[in-house]
């Protein structure tokens, strides 16, 4: 894996497009308003059935402040009372949807995503987590992978105390950038000492990773500032770092709006931050894991990807995609043997549905045979750059040259290109292609001539 990643201009130039990230496949633009709470309880009924470990995740929309550049599901208010009705339906909609699992199937990993989770007081945590615990079999020995997003201006030594105490032993950090003319332009002040310090609690309460995530591509970002931001977050030593290219969506999203977009950095700069971050990163001993992710050598991710067995579902990433994940909360993304299902995103809506006593399952879809082999193929190319023929036939029952053989010339014209290797049993996407994965995995997707390019990110 030392030569894990070759930088070709040339190459990303003619292959950067906008594409989907791959957290599912088929992915939410094919969700529809035909799938319900029927399919729901099916899907959980097959689960209980099986006895599937879980994966949890748990969405909280509140954030005191508003970051332009942010394109989650989240309520920008100071009131902190808005969170307790909120609460109340939360804690119902566990309660439904335990009920249909069986208390023998483990929590192997648990997300609080937002939002701001640490929006929540004390106490509102202590009670979501008892609620959770009550309902769900979560593990209490500290083998789970239970993390937490914490934004460094709303958690202080106590928070990071209480989080350890209610079992959390990851966290990910918001930090974006640490140029004060860039956090001025997107409206998010945060100071390195403010990121240092959460970072400093973490590790003596012995929290087990550390994840940052920063953003490149955002107003008045430079390849020289973004490049010093880059080395003080080296000098943190985060066990992993997630690098996103900002998608300026102002249509979309609205808080982008506020963006002044003549303030923009160039497609060039833009290419130009991330080639200096990734020889940053490889240079301090970072593996490229892929897409924006990188991890040093011992981590989990990195140790899986070497062992073939890294899977990817909505957390990103993951070593835990054998779970069935379960999404909690406004919006949040259910992902149950072959069933893809979506909470309602409209706050409201969410909570009204659950006060009549009715989930609020509001679109998703059902995998049919050929999604379930692309959705194979599209997770071997993205996790491990290696696609063995013979797995994926001996899994489905197909000949994998007839069954795509309309796709053949696309992927010669990639091997002439240097993206991939193709050969008669396997793909392997080469050192200069792995940045660009995502446009391979494009090419067995069938639902992407149909769709709006606009809607997803470029590649890089």
């Amino acid at each position: 894996m030392l030569d894990a990643i070759r930088w070709d201009t040339d190459l990303i130039r003619r292959y950067d497009l906008a594409g989907p990230r791959y957290t599912s496949y088929p992915t939410a633009v094919q969700f529809h308003g035909q799938v319900g709470t029927f399919d729901l309880f099916h899907a959980l009924r097959d689960s209980r059935k099986a006895l599937r470990p879980l994966s949890l995740y748990v969405h909280v929309p509140f954030c005191a402040n508003i970051c332009y550049y942010c394109a989650c599901n989240k309520v920008i208010t100071k009131d902190r009372g808005r969170a307790q009705p909120y609460l109340q339906r939360l804690e119902q909609e566990i309660q439904l949807v335990a009920c249909h699992l069986d208390p023998a199937q483990t929590v192997e990993q648990l997300h609080f995503g937002g939002g701001t989770p640490t929006f929540l007081s004390h106490d509102e945590l202590r009670q979501l987590m008892a609620h959770l615990r009550k309902h769900f079999n979560l593990l209490e020995d500290d083998s789970g992978d239970y993390g937490i997003e914490i934004d460094p201006r709303e958690a202080d030594w106590s928070t990071m105390g209480l989080l350890r105490e209610l079992g959390f032993n990851r966290v990910s950090i918001g930090l974006q950038d640490l140029d004060p003319a860039v956090q001025r332009a997107v409206n998010r002040l945060q100071s390195l000492e403010e990121t240092r310090a959460v970072i400093d609690a973490a590790r003596t309460l012995q929290f087990r990773s550390i994840n940052i995530d920063l953003i490149y591509g955002l107003p008045k970002q430079t390849p020289d500032n973004f490049a010093r931001t880059v080395d003080e977050v080296i000098s943190l030593q985060p066990d992993r770092l997630s690098v996103f290219n900002y998608a300026h969506l102002p249509e979309r999203f609205m808080p982008q709006r506020r963006i002044n977009s003549s303030e923009l950095p160039s497609p060039a700069q833009k290419l130009e931050m991330f080639q200096r971050t990734i020889e940053q990163l490889t240079t301090a001993g970072y593996r490229y894991i892929g897409m924006d992710h990188f991890a040093l050598p011992d981590d989990e991710l990195a140790i899986a990807q070497e062992e073939a067995t890294l899977q990817r579902n909505f957390q990103g990433y993951t070593t835990h995609g054998h779970c069935d994940l379960i999404g909690l909360g406004v919006s949040a993304i259910s992902q149950i043997g072959d069933l893809y299902c979506q909470n309602s995103s409209d706050l409201n809506a969410y909570q009204n549905t659950l006060a009549s006593a009715q989930l609020a399952t509001s679109r998703g879809l059902v995998c049919n045979a050929d999604d379930r082999l692309r959705r194979a193929v599209i997770q071997q190319l993205i996790c491990n750059f290696r696609l063995e023929f013979a797995t994926i036939e001996q899994q489905f029952n197909v000949d994998f040259q007839g069954y795509f053989g309309a796709l053949w010339p696309q992927l010669q014209s990639m091997a002439e290109d240097g993206l991939i290797r193709l050969e008669r049993e396997c793909i392997e996407v080469l050192p200069a292609g792995r940045l660009l994965v995502r446009s391979v995995c494009m090419v067995f997707d069938a639902y992407l001539e149909q769709q709006n390019r606009q809607r997803f990110s470029r590649v890089i």
